[in-house]
């Protein structure tokens, strides 16, 4: 088995390529500079690892790099900018493909593009894998099963407690600014829209004993999460507090940062969803996922999720964590990382 990370010179990137390091994994370093690459694979002690030369945008240096390998991870953000033409070589490579972007739009444009090149293809692309997409996705999964597979109306909340923000975080965020400022989409009656009428005003966070005020906000699950479950309505939510940590970033505020947080802020980091389902037949039902240290949570994900690609496969086409992987095995996978979860029923 052989994975290429994408941007493996950058923040998430280097993490990437050190859990895979650590998991045994055949991994090749990917990206536009070849001394930073280096430098990178020194960093995680593995200096004998395979390097690429490829820019985003020159295709057939991107297709060659990927040629001989099972699955590319992309860690090279805003993937509104650079994240297409990195999916675009992984399917001419015939390579599965996972990216970790939290940008709503891309994950909503790379299901509208590339389904069907995926499946002639015959390879899996699963945009949005990071501590954030992946997560949320396969508890609302397992909350929706509990109330019978359907549902009338979906609301997932995340809670942030922030150990600061890796560049490529605040570059990707700020170029995504408007969205956040929106709230971004929201799905109602087998639409994604950006017009969908808000529902829910408050909910009671992970850990939380009173319910807390919430706004819309962009997350990924808004757009997967219709992929696999029969549903009318779904929403993203975030508290105020949340909201204006996020819609603060900027791409110049980013020049101001260091490249990422510190391994004792990493640690700091708090991160939660809670998805509370109510089913077509009026029983309700509420999942909890929570976990720390977001950067190297998605590091470990990522890895996980492209080596779970090429040992076991997965349909044809872009899909979405649920459609590819067992929820509960997954999640219960990453408890060996810090990550808990739970489901349980409402009582009306």
């Amino acid at each position: 088995m052989k994975i290429a990370v994408f941007g493996a010179s950058g923040y998430t990137g280097r993490l990437a390529v050190a859990e895979a390091r650590r998991r045994g994994i055949d991994v090749v370093l990917v990206g536009r500079g070849a001394e930073r690459l280096r430098a990178a694979a020194s960093d995680a002690g593995f200096q004998d690892a395979e390097t690429r030369v490829a820019d985003a945008e020159d295709h057939d240096a991107l297709v060659a790099a990927f040629r001989d390998v099972d699955a590319v991870v992309n860690c090279a953000g805003p993937f509104a900018r650079w994240g297409e033409g990195v999916v675009r070589a992984a399917i001419a490579a015939g390579s599965h493909h996972v990216d970790i972007s939290g940008e709503q739009p891309y994950i909503r444009h790379v299901f509208d593009t590339f389904g069907a090149e995926a499946e002639r293809a015959g390879v899996a692309v699963l945009p949005g894998i990071t501590d954030d997409g992946l997560p949320s996705d396969l508890i609302t999964a397992l909350t929706a099963a509990r109330v019978g597979g359907e549902a009338e109306e979906i609301a997932i909340a995340v809670d942030i407690a922030s150990g600061g923000a890796s560049r490529g975080t605040i570059r990707s965020m700020g170029a995504m600014r408007d969205t956040l400022i929106d709230g971004g989409l929201g799905y109602e009656d087998g639409e994604l829209s950006p017009r969908a009428a808000a529902r829910r005003k408050d909910i009671v966070l992970p850990g939380g004993s009173a319910p807390t005020a919430v706004v819309r906000f962009p997350l990924p699950a808004v757009v997967t999460v219709p992929r696999h479950v029969s549903t009318r309505h779904v929403e993203g939510l975030a508290s105020q507090e949340v909201y204006e940590l996020f819609t603060r970033l900027s791409p110049e505020l980013a020049e101001q940062m260091p490249e990422g947080p510190t391994a004792a802020q990493r640690q700091a980091m708090r991160w939660a969803f809670a998805v509370e389902v109510l089913g077509a037949g009026g029983r309700s039902a509420r999942g909890e996922v929570r976990g720390s240290d977001a950067y190297g949570t998605t590091a470990v994900i990522a890895v996980e999720a492209a080596r779970r690609l090429a040992a076991d496969g997965a349909p044809a086409g872009v899909l979405a964590p649920a459609q590819a992987f067992d929820a509960a095995g997954f999640l219960d996978f990453l408890g060996d990382h810090g990550v808990g979860w739970s489901v349980s029923d409402v009582r009306q």
